[in-house]
């Protein structure tokens, strides 16, 4: 069942060479969303040397698509052992690392991982040694960590267990890239004025390749920089804006390169800020923010997307400014994908006080919409603009000003869409996420090209490995 055997089978000797120690074997990984694989694992200890020598127990999950996604860490700590959580431990004994983050065939192996897990270990030791009558009461924490490294989780033992200290800001969001999207919210963000502090995660490797020389250069206020998960803890918005940067030669190859990597990304953000709102901006947007519903196990309506917020802003101000039609503005809205698939719609007719004029604006509709819909396909999607609609939208979710917004949804029962798909549609945000959905317009031409689109996404999310 492995992708690429041959790789996996070479590379495992060489594990086997440098650290004779580990076990082999195959047994069943549940993820989060209940999905169970069989999967290669191995465990053994690693030598650390803090003041005094100490081996280290360890287990890791070799995935499928190996040695193209990292492998799943996990501490392995023997009843006398107590975990201590820190920049790369949680309280469940899965380990983060940079490595893991940066994982790059043929560069990133399983052997070099071992070897900066070793070097971070000596930094910070992620166990320590209990009492009989310590070991005793932590039976029940160790019986979970147990679980755990079979790939089960409970989220509300973890909410007890992982016990989330606050350290952060009031008004606390992260931005996870640093790439010129990333950097380009971080700095919307924060000229928006809505949080006490942004942090941005940059994942890159080198001190300035992530373009974030610059800004620690000038150091703005309230901006963080940070290449550690835990800089990211307690925030209330999490903003994704990376994408995979591999070779892949098809579409579905990079989507499939994207899930690699939020597969690294989202564990450890929903550690650190159990009860943040997830804003999703990378692409293709309706399939990651599926994507980081499915992996967070968090509430679907505290997983939206970028969606369509930006096309609709600019839809309303042409219909306001260029082409006069105030009255239509207002309930104008565009939904569905993004892109070439994206479709106008409006949640209202009551336009005017006047039933004459009512009517003949409905009547109109077509013809205004069809020529704004003419000069917004002129407009590209730069990196700025797509900053400024990512501050829009966390302004609304900060102050829960209960704004309606078109952001990626889960759209199942809509427009009769049966499949777990998410799409844009008018939605009323606040601090818990996406409120409520906003009715539109029964328009069946609209509902055909929404079914459309979540058939060809829910066609595109079955190929995908999670």
């Amino acid at each position: 069942q492995y992708k690429f055997r041959d790789l996996t089978i070479e590379e495992l000797k060489n594990v086997n060479k440098t650290y004779p120690n580990f076990t082999f074997s195959m047994n069943t990984y549940t993820f989060k969303d209940g999905s169970q694989k069989e999967l290669l694992n191995f465990s053994g200890t690693v030598p650390v040397k803090y003041g005094n020598s100490y081996n280290i127990p360890i287990r890791l999950w070799i995935l499928d698509s190996h040695p193209f996604a990292p492998p799943i860490c996990f501490l392995k700590p023997t009843a006398n052992m107590g975990i201590l959580v820190g920049k790369h431990v949680d309280a469940h004994g899965r380990i983060y690392l940079p490595y893991l983050q940066n994982w790059s065939h043929p560069k990133s192996t399983v052997v070099g991982l071992i070897k900066e897990m070793i070097a971070k270990f000596e930094e910070e030791l992620p166990l320590y040694s209990l009492s009989s009558s310590d070991a005793a009461r932590q039976s029940e924490l160790l019986s979970y960590i147990a679980k755990i490294t079979e790939g089960e989780t409970d989220m509300k033992s973890k909410s007890k267990i992982g016990g989330g200290k606050t350290k952060g800001c009031f008004n606390k969001i992260t931005v996870v890239g640093a790439g010129d999207l990333g950097i380009a919210c971080a700095l919307a963000v924060a000229a928006k004025g809505a949080a006490d502090k942004v942090v941005l995660l940059d994942l890159s490797e080198g001190a300035a390749k992530g373009g974030t020389m610059d800004l620690e250069i000038f150091a703005l206020p309230n901006v963080e920089i940070s290449k550690d998960f835990s800089a990211s803890a307690d925030s209330k918005v999490v903003v994704l804006t990376v994408n995979s940067l591999g070779n892949a030669q098809t579409y579905l190859d990079v989507i499939q390169s994207n899930v690699d990597l939020f597969r690294g990304i989202i564990p450890a953000i929903s550690h650190y800020s159990q009860n943040t709102v997830l804003l999703v901006a990378s692409h293709p947007v309706e399939v990651m923010t599926y994507v980081s519903w499915k992996l967070s196990a968090f509430p679907k309506s505290r997983v939206i997307g970028v969606g369509a917020n930006l096309d609709t802003e600019r839809f309303q101000y042409i219909l306001t400014n260029l082409l006069k039609a105030q009255a239509l503005a207002k309930d104008a809205w565009i939904i569905g994908e993004q892109g070439e698939d994206k479709v106008s719609s409006w949640t209202s007719c009551n336009l005017v006080a006047n039933q004459t004029e009512t009517m003949a604006a409905c009547n109109s509709k077509e013809k205004v919409a069809n020529r704004a819909m003419e000069v917004l396909k002129g407009k590209g999607q730069r990196s700025w603009s797509v900053g400024l609609s990512v501050a829009d939208l966390t302004d609304s979710i900060l102050k829960d000003k209960r704004k309606v917004h078109s952001v990626s949804t889960l759209a199942k029962g809509c427009c009769s869409i049966n499949s777990e798909v998410f799409l844009s549609l008018p939605c009323v945000l606040g601090t818990s996420g996406v409120i409520e959905m906003v009715k539109l317009e029964e328009d069946p031409l609209v509902q055909e090209k929404l079914q459309s689109s979540a058939g060809s996404i829910h066609d595109l999310q079955q190929q995908l490995q999670l």
